[in-house]
């Protein structure tokens, strides 16, 4: 449904945030990026001397009382702390002040899937311990989804709509995408919208071994991720936030923000196949990024680059390269594509956040990221995945791809401005 006037709005991004393995900012991990360096090392936040998987693209050396206070920073979950500081550092670089001429018109949309475990599992061991009378009063509201976008609100006093979107590994391509759709119908002037997530749990890395989806390439950690790769074994699990300020174009000229890229297209589907495996026809995922370039008006020519969902598991490296030669036919080899996943590991509900990310400043900067660790191409991933070095290249139109379990298939197009 549009607005009453019934136009639609031009989007922008004009700031970009990031938490991640690689780097505590934009610029420190963009330039591991373009070094081809890998966030993956040995797991440090537990012990794993009994687990199969010894491994992780974890957030290092990161102190929330650089973004706010001592006491603030005790009221928020990890995944809520990356989601805050990313969307501070996010604001600053857009040069947005939110104060009362444009709080009501400033929405927060932030994704994420496996949420406030962390501080879940330590109240569990208060409960079996200590009893119920000793949990933390502030456990229910630090624990639920929507936690890292009220946090985001309270630090930012944005007045305008503010919800978590969760969709699995599409849940922060879906939380952009929505918030691109607000701003083009004349909902919002402005939406903080992407991903974060925390997953570097004991509970959680089992778990996506006993699926048998983790890489167990534990001698050789920053070789561990493989996307498309013949000797792949499995994704990595990694942390982190990825959020971008979303704004109407009009809005950002008048007040004079820097202008990164332009939305233009969201897509997404379901597969209705499997709890986690993808539909082995992809064409759900094909219907997803063919919807996205048919309301962006883009033409699959038009396409200068592709940020892969890419996870290193055998059958979703496959089936993407189809998706893409689905849409694309015999143009699909001439296509750059790269898997961020490869040196970010995977984000789960923030890997389409910090994906988006990349694949804005790859527009912003006409370079673009490489696929680290392809030295064996599979067969059956025959495109040019940007083997091993960045690559500088003159893009105007790009893709990111976020195809998540459960079958989520969400895609987001951007354009230079």
């Amino acid at each position: 449904m549009n607005h009453p006037n019934n136009r639609l709005h031009r989007v922008v991004i004009t700031g970009l945030g990031a938490i991640s393995s690689l780097g505590l900012d934009i610029p420190s991990m963009w330039s591991a990026m373009m070094a081809g360096e890998s966030g993956v090392d040995y797991i440090t936040s537990f012990d794993t001397s009994n687990f199969e998987v010894k491994i992780a693209a974890e957030v290092r050396n990161f102190d929330m009382t650089a973004f706010v206070t001592r006491k603030q920073a005790q009221r928020m979950d990890r995944f809520t702390r990356f989601a805050v500081a990313a969307s501070l550092q996010a604001v600053e670089a857009a040069r947005l002040t939110i104060d009362d001429s444009n709080s009501l018109e400033t929405g927060v949309i932030i994704g994420n899937s496996v949420c406030g475990l962390v501080s879940v599992l330590e109240q569990m061991e208060v409960l079996a311990n200590q009893g119920p009378d000793r949990i933390s009063p502030i456990l229910a509201p630090t624990m639920s989804g929507d936690a890292a976008g009220v946090q985001v609100s309270l630090q930012l006093g944005t007045r305008g709509i503010n919800y978590s979107t969760s969709s699995a590994c599409s849940s922060a391509t879906d939380a952009i995408g929505q918030g691109f759709e607000l701003i083009q119908r004349g909902f919002s002037k402005i939406v903080i919208a992407g991903g974060t997530e925390a997953p570097l749990l004991p509970i959680v890395v089992a778990a996506f071994n006993q699926i048998r989806a983790l890489s167990k390439r534990n001698d050789n950690p920053k070789a561990a991720c493989r996307p498309f790769d013949a000797g792949r074994d499995g994704l990595v699990l990694g942390e982190g936030a990825g959020i971008l300020v979303l704004e109407d174009m009009e809005s950002a000229l008048e007040r004079g923000a820097p202008i990164l890229a332009e939305v233009v297209g969201y897509g997404c589907t379901s597969d209705a196949f499997h709890l986690t495996a993808p539909a082995p026809d992809g064409l759900s995922a094909t219907r997803a990024l063919n919807m996205a370039l048919e309301r962006a008006g883009i033409a699959a020519g038009e396409v200068g680059y592709i940020n892969a969902h890419g996870t290193a598991t055998l059958l979703n490296d496959r089936t993407e390269t189809n998706v893409i030669k689905n849409v694309f036919g015999e143009g699909a080899y001439k296509i750059p594509v790269s898997a961020s996943k490869s040196q970010l590991g995977h984000l789960i509900g923030a890997a389409g956040g910090i994906e988006a990310v990349v694949t804005v400043l790859a527009l912003d900067r006409g370079m673009l990221p490489p696929t680290i660790n392809l030295t064996d191409p599979d067969p059956e991933c025959d495109l040019d995945y940007i083997p091993n070095q960045a690559r500088k290249a003159d893009i105007n139109v790009a893709v990111s791809n976020s195809f998540g379990f459960g079958g989520h298939n969400s895609v987001l197009v951007f354009k230079k401005p």
